[in-house]
C-alpha cells in the first residue's frame, strides 16, 4: 500500500514561547535502568531509546484508553528496491503476514523442502524466456505450492491478532520505508510482543504464488486509477534519476512477472536489521515497564553494516515539461515544482506557501479561485519526503473551460504570490490555525505513533526537537522572506501533468496465471499459536455509557441542549442538529453550498472566511438525508466571536446572482464527472439494486431543476433555518449553566418550530430471483458487489451480527478473505458483510464485494457465491473472531462529544441506552452453531442482486445471463441526471 508522508510543520502543536529553540530542547536521563531521550515541552512524552542492537524504541504514554498503537518501521521501501527488482520491498511486506518457522505451518520439517523447491524454481522461472517452458515451470511452481500448502497454516498471524484483540492489521510500503502497525488491549501487551518477536525472527515466505497474484491485482488496479498514473507520470518527470521517480512502489509489470524469492530474502536480511528499524508504541503503558519487556523481546537481533539508498543530486529543472494522460476518469490538472530535503528550511517555508495558497478559507487559491468559482476545484500542497519535496498545484476545470484555461489560473495565483500580494496576516493564522488543528490530536494514539515513525523515517528522531519548533519558526517568517524565496522558486522549472478524458492506449495489464486453490488448513493451530491464545491476561471491563449521567441535559428556548464539559482543554465544538434534510428538502444541501460564497450586509464572502482563519476558528453547514447540521468549533475564547459571526451569517446573507449562475454550472460540470466515476457508479448500481429507479442515491434535483432554482428559494432556506426544529450540542470548557447563559444570548429561537416538510421515504425490493445490473465503463478490472435487503432492524441480533461480520467477511482471518484471495488467488480486495441499519424501521442488507481482473470474474463470482451459499465452519477461526469483538467491547472508550452522537444514534434505533451492553451479553454465548444457523437462515438460498461495473469488451454479457436477468443501465438511470 502506498503512503503519503506528512509534512513536518503540520504535524505538530507547540508552546507559545517566542523562543522555540529554547523551548524545545534534548535531554538526556535515565530511568528503570534504561537511558533514553526526550524533548522539553514535548506535548507528546515521546521517549527516544537505543537497546545495545540499535534498536530504536519510541514509547508515548497515553492512558486515556486501554489500548496501544504499535508500528513496527524499517527505514527501506521502494527506494532500496534493487533496479533489476522494483516492488521488491513491497512484495516483503505481504509476505511479513506469512508466519514464520513456528507459525503457519503444521509441520516445518516436511514443509520446509517444498518451499525450498518452490524458490528453485522460481529462479529458474526467471532465467527462463521461452514461453512454453515458462508455463511448464509455473505448473510445476503451482503443483507444488499446493503440495506445500497441506502444511501451511493461512493467515494463522492474523487469528493471533483477532485472538488478542487487535482491530487494525496492516502495513505500508512507500519510498523510504516499510512499516506494519497494529491497534491491539493495553493488557495483551505480553502476548503480543511475544508474537511480534516471532514473527520478525525468521520469517518464512509460504504461499506465495497466490500472493504474488493478489500483488499483481494490486498493480491491475493501479493501472485503472487515473490519479495514480498522473502521479506516476509527475513523479517520474520530476525525478529523472532519483529514484522517487524512477521506480514505483509495487514494482514494474515485468519484475512483478519475474519474482525472486532468494532476492527478497537477502533483501530482508540486509534492511530488516535493529539498527535500521524502530518499535513504536503510543497508548496505556507504564514506560519503564514496557522498555524492559520490548528489549528482551527483540535482543535476539544483531545489528549489521546498513548502506541505504544515496542518490545523486538532481540537476535543476531548466524548462516546462508537459505530460499528456489519458483515462476514463474526468479530466484535471497537476502543476510540480521539486522541493528541497526534510528539515530545511526551504521546505518549512514551501509548506508555508502551501497554506498561503491553499488553506480552505483564506489562501489565494482559496479566495480568488475557489470562492470566485472560476473554476471546478483548486488547491495547492507541499508533499515533503527524505530527500526531496514537491510542490503541487492542482484543479479540475469547470464546464467550457480547457485544461490550459486553468493552468493558467493556478499559475496567476503564483505570480501574486511573487508580487506580495496577499496580506502578511495570513502567515500568522496560518500557524495558529495549525496549533488549534493539532491540539485535537494529541489525544489520539494513531496520530502519536504516526508522527514519531515519520520521525524515525526521516531522520531516526533527531530532528524532533526541530520539528516540535517547527510551527513556531514557521511564525518567525516575514512576508519578505516569502516573497524572496518564491521569486526564486518558481520559475521555469516545473512539470505539468494533463489529464485528459479518454482511452490510455498504453495500458498493459498482468495476465491471469493459471492457479489451483492452495489448501488454508482454516481448522488448524501451531503449538505456538495456541501457547500465546491460551496464555492468561487480565480481563479489562468494559465501560458502557450511562446517558443521564455522562450527558448534561437542558433547555434554551424551546431548543433542547445536549451537553458534555471539556475538562482536558480550551477547545469548543457547538452544532445546531436539525431534524431535516436532503429527503425533507431537495434544495437544502444547495442551499448549504450557495452560502460559502455569500456576502452579508457587513462583510464580503472573503471577509467571512478571513474572519474565521484569523481567529482559527471553523464553521460548517453539513446536509445529510435526514439530518441538517451547522458546526462551530475554535477556542473557548473565540465563542463569542465565532457564534456571531455564524448567526450574523445565516440571518444577513443576501442573494449573489453571478455566483448562484457559476454555482448551478459548476454543479452539472461535476455530476457530468461523476458519471465518469467508477466508485460512484457503483454505489448507483447498488441503491438502484435495493430501492428500483426511484432510490436514495438518484434522489434529487433534475439538471433542469438545478438550473431552474432562485437565490430567493436558497435564502429562504437560509434565513430560516433557526425556525425548524433542533438540538444544541455543545463540547467546552464551560458546564451546562454558563453554556445555556452564553448561548440563549447568541442563538435566537422562535416562540415555536415550524413543522418541517414530511421526509421522503423509500420502498425496499424483495425480489423472488436473482438479478444483475451493469454498467459498461473501460476498465481492467471488474467490480462486482452482491447485495439483498435483509428485513426490518431487529436488536436481538446485533450480537450475531458482529460475530457474523468478523467471521464469515472482516480481516485477513475472515472465510471471506481466506478463500477468495488466499485459497484461490482471484482479488486483491474482497469482503462481506450484513450491514445494520441506522434506523429503527429500516432493513438489513447483506452485501458481498470481489474487485477482480475481468478475466477471473467468473471464477471470482462462483466462489463467493459458494461462500454465501454454504459457510465454511472453523471452531478456532470462531472463536478468535469472538473474542476479538468481546475485546472490542471490553476496551472501546467512546469519550468527548462522541457520547453525545452515540446516545443520538442509539435512540434513532429504539435504545434508552447503551445499545453496547446489549450485543455485549449478546455474544458471550454465541458458538458457532449459532452463526452457521444465522447464516443459513439470513445469508444461504437467496435471490441476491449482482451490481456490476466493467468493461463490456471484456465481460460477456452471457457469463452474466447465468447469474440472473441482466438490466444494463445508462447512466441516467443511475445518476437521476
Amino acid at each position: 500500500m502506498k503512503h503519503k508522508l506528512f509534512t513536518v510543520a503540520c504535524f505538530l502543536i507547540t508552546g507559545l514561547s517566542a523562543s522555540a529553540q529554547q523551548l524545545y530542547q534534548w535531554k538526556t536521563t535515565t530511568s528503570g535502568g534504561y537511558t533514553y531521550k526526550y524533548v522539553t515541552n514535548d506535548p507528546t512524552r515521546s521517549r527516544f531509546y537505543t537497546l545495545k542492537n540499535g534498536l530504536t524504541v519510541i514509547l508515548s504514554p497515553n492512558a486515556k484508553e486501554p489500548n496501544i498503537e504499535f508500528r513496527m518501521a524499517v527505514r527501506a521501501g521502494s527506494n532500496t528496491d534493487p533496479r533489476t527488482a522494483t516492488g521488491l520491498a513491497h512484495y516483503l511486506e505481504h509476505l511479513l503476514f506469512k508466519g514464520t518457522d513456528k507459525f503457519g505451518t503444521l509441520n516445518w520439517q516436511k514443509e520446509k523442502p517444498l518451499l525450498d523447491k518452490i524458490d528453485a524454481l522460481y529462479e529458474t522461472y526467471n532465467k527462463t524466456t521461452d514461453p512454453e517452458k515458462r508455463k511448464e515451470i509455473y505448473r510445476e511452481i503451482d503443483k507444488t505450492s499446493g503440495e506445500a500448502s497441506q502444511f501451511s497454516i493461512a493467515n494463522e498471524y492474523d487469528k493471533m491478532m483477532k485472538g488478542i484483540g487487535g482491530q487494525s492489521s496492516n502495513a505500508h510500503t512507500w519510498y523510504e520505508e516499510t512499516v506494519y502497525n497494529e491497534d491491539f488491549p493495553s493488557n495483551a501487551v505480553d502476548k503480543f510482543l511475544a508474537l511480534q518477536g516471532e514473527r520478525f525472527r525468521n520469517p518464512i515466505f509460504r504461499i506465495f504464488h497466490t500472493e504474488l497474484e493478489a500483488v499483481y491485482e494490486e498493480k491491475n488496479r493501479s493501472l485503472d486509477n487515473d490519479g495514480s498514473k498522473a502521479a506516476e507520470a509527475l513523479f517520474a518527470a520530476l525525478f529523472p534519476t532519483h529514484n522517487y521517480g524512477q521506480q514505483t512502489t509495487i514494482g514494474t509489470i515485468e519484475h512483478l512477472k519475474n519474482p525472486s524469492l532468494v532476492e527478497i530474502k537477502k533483501y530482508y536480511q540486509k534492511y530488516y536489521v535493529p539498527n535500521n528499524m524502530a518499535v513504536v508504541m503510543a497508548g496505556d503503558f507504564q514506560p519503564d515497564v514496557l522498555i524492559k519487556k520490548i528489549d528482551k523481546t527483540f535482543a535476539y537481533m544483531v545489528s549489521k553494516p546498513v548502506k541505504l539508498y544515496q542518490p545523486a543530486p538532481e540537476q535543476p529543472l531548466q524548462a516546462v515539461r508537459s505530460i499528456d494522460i489519458y483515462g476514463p476518469n474526468a479530466e484535471n490538472l497537476m502543476i510540480g515544482f521539486r522541493g528541497y530535503a526534510e528539515n530545511s528550511r526551504q521546505s518549512m517555508m514551501l509548506d508555508l506557501i502551501g497554506s498561503i495558497l491553499s488553506n480552505g478559507k483564506a489562501g489565494l487559491i482559496d479566495i480568488n479561485l475557489n470562492k470566485q468559482q472560476k473554476i471546478l476545484r483548486a488547491s495547492a500542497g507541499y508533499q515533503q519526503m527524505k530527500d526531496y519535496g514537491v510542490f503541487i498545484l492542482s484543479a479540475a476545470p469547470k464546464q467550457g473551460q480547457t485544461l490550459e484555461q486553468a493552468k493558467t489560473l493556478l499559475l496567476e495565483q503564483i505570480d501574486l504570490l511573487k508580487k506580495g500580494q496577499f496580506d502578511a496576516s495570513l502567515i500568522k493564522a496560518t500557524v495558529a490555525n495549525s496549533k488549534f488543528s493539532l491540539l485535537q490530536s494529541f489525544d489520539n494514539n494513531n496520530f502519536r505513533a504516526e508522527a514519531t515513525t515519520n520521525e524515525f523515517i526521516l531522520n531516526r528522531g533527531a530532528n524532533w526537537n526541530k520539528s516540535l519548533a517547527a510551527p513556531d519558526e514557521m511564525g518567525k517568517l516575514t512576508k519578505k522572506e516569502i516573497v524572496d524565496f518564491a521569486n526564486t522558486f518558481f520559475r521555469e522549472n516545473y512539470v505539468v501533468i494533463l489529464k485528459h478524458k479518454g482511452t490510455d492506449k498504453n495500458v498493459l495489464k498482468v495476465e491471469k496465471p493459471a492457479i489451483t486453490p492452495v489448501n488454508t488448513n482454516a481448522n488448524e493451530v501451531s503449538e505456538f499459536a495456541r501457547n500465546v491464545l491460551e496464555a492468561p491476561v487480565k480481563p479489562i471491563q468494559p465501560v458502557f455509557l450511562d446517558y443521564k449521567k455522562d450527558i448534561a441535559f437542558g433547555k434554551t428556548g424551546i431548543a433542547d441542549i445536549l451537553s458534555i464539559q471539556n475538562k482536558e482543554n480550551s477547545i469548543f465544538k457547538l452544532s445546531y442538529r436539525f431534524d431535516m434534510g436532503a429527503y425533507n428538502y431537495k434544495l437544502q444541501p444547495y442551499a448549504a453550498q450557495y452560502l460559502s460564497f455569500l456576502a452579508t450586509d457587513k462583510y464580503t464572502a472573503e471577509e467571512i472566511s478571513k474572519q474565521f482563519y484569523n481567529i482559527a476558528c471553523n464553521y460548517s453547514f453539513n446536509v445529510g438525508n435526514d439530518v441538517a447540521t451547522i458546526t462551530i468549533t475554535g477556542l473557548q475564547e473565540n465563542f463569542d466571536k465565532a457564534v456571531s459571526l455564524v448567526e450574523h451569517v445565516f440571518a444577513n446573507c443576501k442573494a449573489n446572482e453571478q455566483a448562484l449562475t457559476e454555482l448551478k454550472s459548476r454543479i452539472l460540470k461535476q455530476r457530468e464527472n461523476n458519471k465518469l466515476n467508477k466508485s460512484a457508479i457503483l454505489s448507483g448500481l447498488m441503491s438502484y439494486a435495493q430501492y428500483g429507479q426511484d432510490n436514495p442515491f438518484n434522489y434529487g434535483l433534475s439538471n433542469d431543476e438545478v438550473r431552474a432554482m432562485t437565490s430567493e428559494q436558497l435564502l429562504y432556506i437560509l434565513h430560516n433555518i433557526n425556525n425548524y426544529k433542533h438540538s444544541v450540542v455543545y463540547y467546552g470548557p464551560k458546564d451546562l449553566g454558563a453554556f445555556t447563559a452564553d448561548i440563549s444570548k447568541l442563538h435566537t429561537l422562535p416562540a415555536a418550530f415550524t413543522p418541517a416538510a414530511p421526509a421522503k421515504t423509500f420502498t425496499y425490493l424483495h425480489p423472488d430471483s436473482s438479478k444483475v445490473y451493469f454498467a459498461d465503463y473501460d476498465m481492467v478490472q471488474a467490480e462486482i458487489r452482491w447485495v439483498r435487503n435483509a428485513g426490518t432492524y431487529d436488536p436481538t441480533l446485533a450480537g450475531k451480527v458482529d460475530l457474523f461480520n468478523s467471521y464469515f467477511g472482516g480481516g485477513m482471518g475472515s472465510v471471506v478473505f481466506q478463500t477468495i484471495r488466499e485459497s484461490k488467488a482471484l482479488a486483491y480486495s474482497s469482503y462481506a458483510l450484513y450491514a445494520s441499519p441506522d434506523g429503527k424501521d429500516k432493513e438489513y442488507s447483506m452485501m458481498a464485494y470481489v474487485g477482480t481482473q475481468a478475466d477471473k470474474m467468473n471464477d471470482a463470482v462462483a466462489a463467493m457465491n459458494e461462500l454465501l451459499n454454504a459457510l465454511p465452519a472453523s471452531e478456532k477461526a470462531l472463536q478468535a473472531s469472538k473474542d476479538n469483538s468481546l475485546n472490542a467491547l471490553e476496551t472501546g472508550r467512546i469519550t468527548k462529544d462522541a457520547i453525545i452522537y452515540a446516545y443520538l444514534n442509539d435512540r434513532k434505533l429504539g435504545y434508552d441506552h447503551d445499545s453496547r451492553m446489549d450485543a455485549y451479553q449478546q455474544l458471550k454465548p454465541l458458538t458457532l452453531t449459532d452463526i452457521t444457523a444465522f447464516h443459513k437462515q439470513q445469508v444461504a438460498s437467496k435471490p441476491y442482486n449482482y451490481c456490476v461495473v466493467a468493461s463490456d469488451k471484456k465481460v460477456a454479457l452471457s457469463d452474466l445471463e447465468k447469474l440472473g436477468t441482466v438490466t444494463r443501465l445508462k447512466l441516467e438511470q443511475v445518476f437521476g441526471y
